[in-house]
């Protein structure tokens, strides 16, 4: 029987500064300059304007033999080294400038990885990364930043990934991207709305907004482990133009079908992580997850503070009282030394592993590491290297105040794994009890999607998020490239925004899927038409999980200050929510109560 291991970390509130910067947010008079200058009139005068991108090429000449196509396409078009269009971000400071990205200081200009003038900048290329992929992409630096009206994120750390420009669908037809299926983002900025205070923009990834939710896609019924879904309608926001759909649904498994899972929890034991929201928060979450593992899975624990320390070797279920107690006897205090603890993780993790099995860590923290190999540099090669042993990474955040987002994200990303945030118990439970299946088993690796748009039905496009997920267009065939996980039962939603062209209907896109069977080598390759008939003659007429999908897309947008949403409101996008939200469904009544909860913070930010 094959054997699948999993190893959790959850990172809660520490610090791992590496030559970061406090910056203060963009000031609202800012960011509606910078809305100004995303009209499609003005974005084309300075894409001609800025210095051309040429998109990387693929690793190697040789992708490969030709993809198996199923149902067949017409039209593969082959991968793309055209130049990416550039566009305006948001920009903070006297004199700020940002392009993609962002700028602070007094003349502060964004350029790619740095900055001129007096402060820094940072910028991203638009939607379309230069090497293609989440372990590989160059992007800004962190920054420490602290979310308006919020006293405790003074050194929280997050990555600006930029936002996605319009594109023109005659110049560049294929927008290209990872999955991803975290949820991290949703979760944190809930936790800040509801204590009073707005996320940071740079935390707010829209992607992981809308993948928190359940849709009601089909799943698979030809034996692939995945299903792909479009849908359209007239997008309520801008006149003129349309938002499509892309979903993805992964196959079911019942606990019986799932293969037996080993563990490795490795749990931050620092001071920082004492407090309520934190440690002893961690212990109930494991507590559940262990409370729903079967016969035949098993669990390792080890710590980590100022030393580290194997809790509980790799424990059979049968022991399951024994587990407990080791969970039971955690107690925080001391520095942290994370790279120490991640290698003596993996080395429990090791003994479970076989040429049929898989293992993920589980990392409970909040980020900090101060003491033995503390760049992230380090610890991300020490977890990409043992990605080829066959070990993943899931990552869970705890705590305010100083958590390390940014770092906590890139873990979980190295290790071929999840991101999740807990700021409940709630939380807890839709992970480690609700969505068992999908946090334990993989069932396709590396998925990547390709939407090829025509031209004659798309004028231009727009990737609502995945920033830190874009793939080059020419390394989509490229199977050396790292992509997303897929688990089971999990799905992912994407949005476009589109500029259509008269009569457009079939055929405006074609989706293509690339994914491998876990622990695979090779590819295979399906695609999908768009069909006329699922582009909706209304908003009002659109399929509800459409029409709720926009409305967590649109509160997105608005919290992150997108320039593309200057002109849209929490009004119009409460109004949507409500109007999509059936009676009885919990998650979408709390989303409701979340948007009420923000429309005030956001106004009071407007009005300085």
């Amino acid at each position: 029987m094959a054997v699948s291991g999993i190893v959790c970390a959850l990172v809660v509130e520490s610090a791992l500064v590496v030559g970061c910067r406090s910056q203060e947010e963009a000031p609202q008079r800012a960011v509606e300059m910078a809305a100004k200058q995303q009209e499609p009139r003005q974005e084309q005068k300075v894409a001609e304007s800025l210095p051309s991108k040429t998109r990387a090429e693929p690793s190697s000449p040789n992708a490969g033999p030709s993809p198996t196509v199923s149902p067949p396409s017409s039209h593969v078009p082959a991968p793309s080294a055209k130049r990416s269009p550039a566009a305006f971000g948001s920009a903070s400071g006297l004199g700020g400038l940002g392009f993609k990205g962002s700028g602070s200081g007094g003349g502060g200009i964004g350029t790619l990885g740095g900055g001129t003038g007096y402060g820094s900048g940072s910028a991203s290329l638009g939607g379309k990364s230069m090497v293609g992929m989440k372990m590989k992409m160059r992007g800004p630096a962190p920054r420490n930043v602290s979310s308006s009206g919020d006293t405790t994120s003074r050194t929280e750390q997050y990555r600006d990934a930029g936002i996605n420009p319009f594109v023109t669908a005659s110049e560049d037809p294929l927008s290209t991207f990872a999955i991803d299926v975290d949820t991290g983002a949703y979760t944190l900025a809930r936790r800040k709305i509801l204590e009073g205070s707005l996320p940071v923009q740079e935390g707010v990834r829209v992607e992981e907004f809308l993948n928190y939710f359940r849709y009601d896609y089909e799943g698979p019924t030809d034996g692939s482990p995945l299903a792909v879904h479009m849908d359209a309608a007239p997008s309520p926001y801008t006149p003129g133009r349309h938002l499509l759909r892309v979903g993805v649904q992964g196959k079911q498994l019942s606990v019986s079908e799932r293969k037996p899972a080993h563990l490795t929890f490795l749990v931050d034991v620092s001071g920082s992580m004492a407090s309520p929201d934190k440690l002893p928060l961690a212990q109930r979450a494991l507590r559940m997850l262990v409370d729903n593992l079967r016969d035949g899975d098993t669990v390792a624990m080890v710590t980590y503070a100022g030393h580290v320390k194997v809790a509980l070797p790799p424990t059979g279920l049968e022991r399951k009282a024994v587990i407990h107690q080791a969970i039971e006897e955690l107690q925080a205090g001391g520095s942290t030394a994370m790279s120490s603890g991640i290698e003596l993780a993996y080395q429990q993790a090791m003994q479970t592993v076989d040429g049929q099995s898989t293992s993920r860590v589980i990392i409970l923290s909040d980020g900090d590491a101060n003491v033995g190999a503390t760049s992230p540099e380090e610890i991300l090669k020490l977890i990409r290297g043992y990605v080829k042993e066959g070990i993943t990474v899931t990552t869970v955040g705890f705590g305010m105040g100083n958590y390390k987002d940014e770092m906590m994200e890139r873990f979980a990303n190295q290790g071929d794994g999840n991101h999740y945030y807990v700021d409940s118990l709630m939380a807890a439970r839709r992970i480690f009890q609700e969505q068992i299946g999908g946090t334990l088993e993989v069932i396709a690796q590396d998925v990547k999607l390709q939407v090829d748009f025509d031209p004659k039905q798309v004028a231009r496009y727009r990737l609502v998020g995945y920033e830190n997920r874009a793939i080059a267009d020419a390394l989509f065939r490229d199977d050396k490239v790292d992509a997303g996980e897929l688990g089971a039962g999990h799905t992912v939603t994407a949005l476009y925004e589109l500029e259509l062209q008269p009569g457009a209907g079939d055929d405006l896109a074609t989706v293509r899927v690339r994914a491998k069977k876990p622990r695979g080598e090779k590819a295979t390759e399906r695609a999908f038409r768009f069909s006329g008939k699922a582009l909706a003659s209304s908003f009002a007429s659109a399929n509800k999980d459409l029409r709720f999908a926009t409305a967590v897309m649109g509160a997105a947008e608005l919290l992150r200050r997108s320039p593309h949403a200057a002109r849209w409101s929490f009004e119009q996008v409460e109004k949507i929510a409500r109007e999509a939200t059936p009676s009885g469904n919990a998650e979408r009544q709390e989303f409701l109560r979340l948007l009420e909860k923000a429309r005030p913070l956001v106004e009071r930010v407007a009005a300085r």
